[in-house]
């Protein structure tokens, strides 16, 4: 008799390269709505961003810290998003991640998804020898005071889009 194996989920994962942060949202938002419909499988979006700032919705423009001088002089735009979070800078060399996950198919808060996403992260670390941790009441992954990787969700209909940016 042929053992049964454990049905596996399927996730779809996209390396995109450098994307421009309206069009990595515009395609984010299509996939959500096409996850919510139960058209398509969950999906990972991987890619980097030209230089970028983004608000989520407890951030504040005053929460930059770089000179708007600055911001003008070198281009760099600021968005404002529908994630949570405040402040996200984005750029080159940076590794983004935009799950588009349907959260009740995994029984899954979202909190405890914020902790997987977490998790997830410091065992990548962890991999290449690096200590990274969670510091109580500070949302992201640190390796000592400094953060080494941001998080900022959005969860529609139980479908989560935006994610994490790791410093690489």
């Amino acid at each position: 008799m042929a053992e049964e194996l454990p049905l596996m989920k399927v996730c779809l994962v996209c390396d995109l390269g450098l994307v421009d942060y309206r069009k990595g949202l515009l395609l984010q938002e299509g996939l959500l709505n096409s996850r919510k419909s139960g058209a398509i499988s969950d999906v990972l979006l991987l890619l980097q961003h030209p230089s970028v700032f983004t608000i989520g919705r407890s951030g504040i423009v005053e929460n930059i810290i770089v000179p708007k001088e600055t911001l003008v002089k070198e281009g760099i735009p600021v968005f404002h998003t529908n994630r949570g979070g405040d402040v996200t800078y984005h750029g080159p060399g940076q590794l983004v991640g935009y799950p588009i996950l349907n959260l009740r198919e995994d029984s899954l808060t979202v909190h405890q998804y914020v902790w997987n996403l977490e998790a997830v992260v410091i065992r990548t670390l962890a991999d290449f020898g690096i200590g990274g941790q969670r510091i109580s009441g500070r949302r992201g992954v640190w390796v000592g005071e400094e953060k080494v990787c941001a998080l900022g969700l959005r969860v529609s209909g139980k479908v989560s889009m935006h994610g994490f940016a790791l410093n690489v």
